[in-house]
């Protein structure tokens, strides 16, 4: 039972792994697992500590303070035994006075001035609260959101490129595969171009010479074919690398990409840099309104228990002492200086506000430039195809020449170059229109939900 159990297993794990990765799955995976996403999330969890430390100077704060000490000197001892409720006329030398020394004020009292060693514990429990800041910590705690509502966009905009990239790689993947395969239609051609001219040099109707240029042909191929792999390799280690696990089979997609549908305004609506661009300067707003919070006074309260004794909370309820208070404080004049600290925040502003239209001009500028490289792809890749079929056709018919002694083996073999050339310009034009795609979507903040 144990070995079917085994054998099972395997089969099952055998299956998972034999599995192909959709572009779905594979995007799944990088959300979840991306190191580099991983990391911006964090950044955004700690900007949002960050926004709690500011809310949390609202509530005030709460110390407790346990002072312990030990001491002889005269005005520590007579603070010590004051604190304590416990301080006598002794304590000013008292026992010294008979009512005979006509001059008792030149007395010095012994107790006062040399008294003996007292411990000294205070337990102390103090809060304290802003009750109004100005409105500087409304302002600080506007700001914190704001900049935590840009680390949420940053890593947002880290998702965008991550998905933009592995798209990208699965599509490429699918453009090799389409260039492999032609090119390995070419090489089967090569070999039959091969046998066919070795008969032909076996009967007399050929030339050593035709032999060897189609072997250099088929070893031109046959490198091409090698580098191709090679660069599926490389993109299995990389998008290996962006799902932080092991990837070695995709399903490979279409290598035909979908131009999005939205508009250019639609596009800019969602721009993570314009977003991030007006959070900025929803920042730079409360930064100004910070900064005039320097012209109102502040008023905070306080509240205070202690109680104090020579040994640790002895007596603490018979010792037990408050204070209650508030305090009001107001700069009526700093040199101008707060001024200036306003005025420079407001240029700041204005120069947000400027940035934003600026960059709001700039992706519109890009986007208008992508769309118009994308069209230039989509002619020069549909002008491709039929120069390709074109390329095709006059291989065919030189190959049929050479075998009727009409045209030389050079003829065919500068044929199939250019067929092989029409090959790899459509894959680099294909690329090309694919990679400009995702990047509207990039724009776009596409395909991050």
């Amino acid at each position: 039972m144990i070995k079917i159990f085994t054998l099972l297993f395997l089969v099952i794990n055998l299956n998972a792994q034999s599995e192909k990765l959709t572009l779905s799955e594979a995007l799944s995976i990088l959300k979840r697992d991306n190191l580099e996403i991983k990391a911006a999330a964090l950044d955004v969890k700690v900007a949002h500590e960050e926004r709690n430390s500011v809310d949390g100077k609202n509530w005030g704060k709460l110390d407790f303070t346990q002072d312990i000490a030990r001491s002889n000197d005269a005005g520590n001892v007579f603070g010590f035994t004051l604190a304590s409720r416990e301080a006598s006329f002794g304590n000013f030398g008292f026992s010294e006075f008979d009512g005979t020394n006509p001059d008792i004020l030149n007395v010095q009292p012994k107790d006062l001035n040399y008294p003996e060693d007292r411990n000294f514990f205070q337990s102390k429990l103090r809060y304290e609260v802003p009750l109004f800041t100005g409105f500087a910590l409304s302002s600080y705690s506007e700001i914190m959101s704001k900049v935590e509502k840009i680390k949420t966009l940053e890593k947002e905009e880290v998702v965008s490129t991550k998905v933009y990239e592995l798209k990208k790689s699965y599509y490429d993947m699918a453009l090799l595969n389409d260039s492999i395969s032609n090119l390995t239609t070419i090489l089967t051609n090569i070999e039959i171009l091969e046998d066919m001219t070795q008969n032909m040099i076996d009967v007399g109707y050929a030339k050593k010479v035709d032999l060897l240029e189609v072997k250099a042909k088929k070893g031109n191929v046959e490198r091409l074919l090698g580098q191709m792999s090679s660069n599926k390799e490389l993109l299995y280690h990389y998008i290996s690398f962006l799902l932080n696990t092991q990837v070695k089979e995709i399903e490979v997609p279409s290598s035909d990409v979908s131009l999005s549908n939205k508009s250019d305004n639609e596009i800019l609506s969602q721009n993570l840099d314009i977003k991030k661009a007006t959070t900025g300067l929803e920042v730079r707003r409360s930064m100004v309104d910070a900064q005039e919070a320097r012209w109102y006074p502040t008023v905070g309260a306080f509240a205070e228990v202690a109680t104090a004794d020579d040994s640790f909370l002895g007596d603490a309820s018979d010792h037990l002492a408050y204070t209650v208070g508030a305090r009001l404080t107001w700069n009526i004049f700093n040199g101008g200086s707060d001024s200036s600290e306003i005025e420079k925040s407001k240029l700041q502003h204005l120069k947000m506000e400027s940035q934003l239209a600026l960059a709001k001009e700039g992706i519109a500028l890009k986007l208008a430039k992508i769309r118009t490289e994308i069209k230039s792809a989509d002619d020069e890749i549909a002008s491709l195809e039929k120069e390709l079929q074109l390329a095709d056709a006059i291989y065919k018919n030189y190959e049929g020449r050479y075998k009727e002694k009409l045209s030389s083996m050079s003829d065919v073999i500068i044929k199939q170059s250019a067929q092989i050339q029409k090959i790899l310009q459509l894959q680099i034009a294909k690329n090309k229109r694919n990679e400009k795609i995702f990047a509207l979507e990039k724009l776009a903040n596409g395909d991050i939900n």
